[in-house]
Formats: C-alpha cells, structure tokens, sequence
C-alpha cells in the first residue's frame, strides 16, 4: 500500500525586517519508488527528516513539485541527477517528456489546481486512512495564523499571492470533494469535513 510522510511542516512567517519560510515537505513511497514532493527551502529541516527515516538524498528516485514558487524548490540542488516531475513534464538532466494523469510508474494522481499559480498542480494519493491531497499551497496559513478547516473557512481562505482567485476558489472545491485529508503547503494536515 501507498505510504505517505510528512518529513517538513512547511511555515511562513513575518521576521524583523524578512519572511521566513519553507513548503511541507512530503515523503511517497509508492510502486517500488521513494518520491519527495516539494522538498522546500530549509535544508537543515529536510536533511534531518530523511536521515530520520534512514535515508540520503540519494535514496530519492524523484522529486514532484507541486508549483515553482521558491520557498517550495530551493532544495532541489540537493538532489543532483534525481529525476524532476512537475504538473506536465518529467526533466531527466536535458531530457523533457510530456506526461498526463498519473506520475508514470505509480498510482499517485496529479490534478491540475490553478489560481495560487498557473499551474500548480496538487497530488492525489490512496493509502489505507484514505485518500491524501498533497495540496500544498492551494491551501496554507502563516505561522501563529489560525488554521480554520471548516468549508466556510476553506473555501474563503485569503491567498495574498493568489494569480487568479476564482481559479483558487474551483480548485479547492475540486479538492475537498476528492479528499479525506489534505496536506497544506504552510500548516498541519488535516481531515477534511464531508
């Protein structure tokens, strides 16, 4: 069965005259390959997580990023020559293939859900507690912020980085309809209510 980790509560938080921040940060494990979904900008946290579950970043057979914001991909350069997967296209070194569906080679379902970028897209994963949203910041909340998961709340979350909030807003109905719980880009993973 599909495994599924947080390794990094992501955060975001306001310092003395900066942000700080770094995404959730996901371990997958699934049809023989060990996947980490937005491996985020702290890596001291990311490095301390893996080695916690006795693995390097070698042992990573691919990362999935979830959109191309920085606070979500600056630790890619941890991961020389492992395979990159975003929303569309799989980059091994120089090589470019197109994809659609499922991450090739595994059960986890990508589903396009624009509005906080273009083309963010979110991970659908079935393990044994249910179905997972990898969601990452179609949903997230600043650090101290309340994190309300109420529908209400959900649905009329306030995304200051938002590229198109009607597009934010179908998108995170797409996902609350098709998951049990949700992994949030900034914040705790919760349950979703039906």
């Amino acid at each position: 069965m599909t495994e599924v980790k947080v390794l990094v509560q992501g955060y975001a938080r306001e310092c003395e005259g900066h942000e700080e921040a770094t995404s959730s940060a996901v371990l997958i494990e699934d049809s023989g390959k060990k996947i980490v979904v937005d491996p985020g900008a702290d890596k001291d946290l990311l490095l301390e997580a893996l080695e916690k579950e006795g693995l390097a970043t070698k042992d990573i057979d691919l990362i999935f990023l979830t959109h191309k914001h920085m606070d979500h991909i600056l630790n890619i350069r941890l991961f020389p020559g492992t395979i990159i997967v975003d929303g569309n296209e799989i980059y091994d070194g120089n090589k470019i293939t197109e994809y659609e569906g499922n991450i090739p080679g595994t059960s986890i379902q990508v589903i396009p859900t624009p509005g906080h970028t273009y083309s963010q897209s979110t991970l659908l994963v079935k393990t044994k507690e249910g179905v997972i949203a990898i969601a990452e910041d179609l949903f997230w909340w600043s650090d101290g912020e309340e994190q309300k998961v109420d529908l209400e709340n959900l649905l009329g979350l306030k995304d200051i980085y938002a590229k198109d909030e009607n597009k934010l807003k179908e998108s995170r109905k797409l996902i609350l309809a098709k998951a049990d719980f949700i992994i949030p880009g900034h914040g705790k993973m919760f349950k979703v209510e039906k």
